[in-house]
């Protein structure tokens, strides 16, 4: 009885410091960001201050979408100053990965490719690597709430602060055109890059590895939907998940969708990766479901989605990139179902 007692003593002990960790994990985080913000916002002009700051509760903080919007809330990179810059990249690094951080930047860069490979064509304006927005909304403080987002084409990042602690990490979007790069261009990645390589390629490694009566369950049409769902809505898709739940994969396939979950979470701060993949164990891994549309193999059209208690995951490559080559346009975004924009799910 005793050495009962030790081991649920023992336990328990191990359960609360993990639970302090987790708190004061993203205490730091939520600190990291809060100075990057106020940093940020010091080195703005009043004019320029105008631009990059809005009420936490303006309804335009849930206005986003991927698209190269003619108009956008925030003050724009290329306006900033050599040293505001600096102090923008500051904010970003300090809520992504170093591996989340240079997708984002070859993201952006990809602007390049598409202006080159874009020359002459009508309907293709405002492809600039430059052309992303900051902004953040309410104050950035220790208590209290504040958030901030950085947007543009192919790229969205939205977070949520309160009293210190990240409540909100999503949207999140992702996207690269072209996935793989097959032209160099300067300013652009180097010949070969697949940006969102991983997200991608375990995909189509977990569908490839299901049997019939799996694939018969997990793939749902044969066609991809032409992008995903809810795009630029401030509210995620709610439909029921679709696919192959977890509980009736291989203990292998698991291990893959969880790679997969893992590499999307990576993106993130360590802290915020470990708190995300925390919420959707806690929620249940046996019951995320995983979805494919179109075609099993790269090169044409094809779509994804993992969907459980607490998020919602799509990738869609129907898309040519410039040059033509087909299925070489991705878009992925995760969203959260219990607190998207850093609000409760009701």
């Amino acid at each position: 009885m005793k050495r009962l007692l030790s081991s649920l003593i023992c336990a328990w002990a191990v359960m609360a410091t993990t639970a302090v960790h987790a708190k004061e994990s993203t205490a730091a985080v939520g600190a990291a960001m809060t100075e990057a913000a106020q940093k940020f916002l010091a080195s703005l002009t009043p004019a320029e201050s105008a631009k990059a700051t809005m009420k936490f509760d303006d309804p335009l903080r849930r206005d986003w979408h991927n698209i190269p919007k003619p108009e956008r809330k925030g003050l724009q990179y290329r306006e900033m100053k050599a040293p505001q810059r600096e102090l923008c990249h500051n904010l970003i690094k300090a809520s992504l990965s170093k591996v989340g951080y240079e997708k984002a930047t070859r993201i952006m860069a990809l602007e390049n490719n598409l202006l080159e490979g874009e020359k002459g064509k009508q309907g293709t304006p405002f492809r600039d690597p430059e052309r992303y927005f900051l902004t953040v909304f309410g104050k950035p403080d220790t208590k209290g709430t504040w958030g901030w987002s950085f947007e543009g084409h192919h790229f969205s990042l939205n977070f949520v602060v309160q009293d210190g602690e990240v409540v909100g990490d999503t949207p999140s979007f992702w996207g690269a055109n072209p996935a793989t790069v097959h032209i160099f261009i300067p300013g652009g990645p180097e010949k070969g890059v697949r940006t969102l390589a991983n997200e991608e390629q375990l995909a189509f490694d977990l569908v490839n590895s299901l049997n019939e009566a799996q694939q018969k369950k997990a793939i749902v049409a044969t066609k991809a939907p032409d992008d995903y769902r809810n795009a630029g809505k401030p509210e995620p898709p709610t439909a029921a998940p679709e696919g192959l739940a977890a509980s009736e994969m291989t203990d292998a396939q698991k291990k893959t969708l969880w790679s997969l979950l893992e590499n999307y979470s990576g993106n993130l701060a360590p802290e915020l990766a470990a708190n995300r993949l925390a919420e959707i164990k806690a929620a249940g891994v046996d019951k995320v479901h995983f979805a494919w549309f179109g075609s099993t193999k790269p090169g044409v059209g094809h779509y994804y989605r993992v969907q459980g208690p607490s998020f919602v995951l799509e990738l869609v490559n129907i898309q040519s990139d410039p040059a033509g080559n087909p299925a070489n346009h991705i878009h992925s975004v995760w969203r959260s179902l219990t607190h998207d924009f850093g609000v409760a799910n009701k």
